[in-house]
């Protein structure tokens, strides 16, 4: 499985961006990370493989969702009210059929993609 991101960029807080992944077939669940220097890659979401459950980390508080189009293997997240924390490179991943509902973990996800930078600055 092959998966390609996009839509980052130098964004301005307090608004919204949409970053996209789209993947070369059907895919069971998917999942959001992203990444800053010096530390592990964090769990942002995940969805599953008919876009009928979402599950997300803590830190989401409601600004990000996740959502997908299945007729066309694409992957959203939908981030809203941007702030400089958000700032990272974000990674779009895909888990295997047998993986077990939620898919939280990075170890759990099978095929990454190359990520997008996201900036949130003034």
């Amino acid at each position: 499985v092959q998966l390609v991101e996009s839509g980052g960029g130098l964004v301005q807080p307090g608004t919204s961006l949409t970053l996209s992944c789209v993947a070369s077939e059907r895919t069971h669940s998917m999942g959001w990370f992203r990444q800053v220097p010096g530390k592990e890659r964090e769990f942002v979401g995940t969805i599953n493989w008919n876009g009928g459950r979402t599950n997300y980390a803590d830190f989401v508080k409601g600004r990000f969702t996740i959502s997908r189009d299945i007729g066309t293997f694409t992957l959203y997240l939908q981030i809203n009210n941007l702030n400089s924390e958000d700032t990272a490179v974000y990674y779009c991943a895909a888990a295997r059929w047998s993986r077990i509902w939620p898919v939280t973990k990075a170890s759990e996800y099978d095929w990454w993609g190359q990520g997008t930078q996201v900036t949130v600055s003034s």
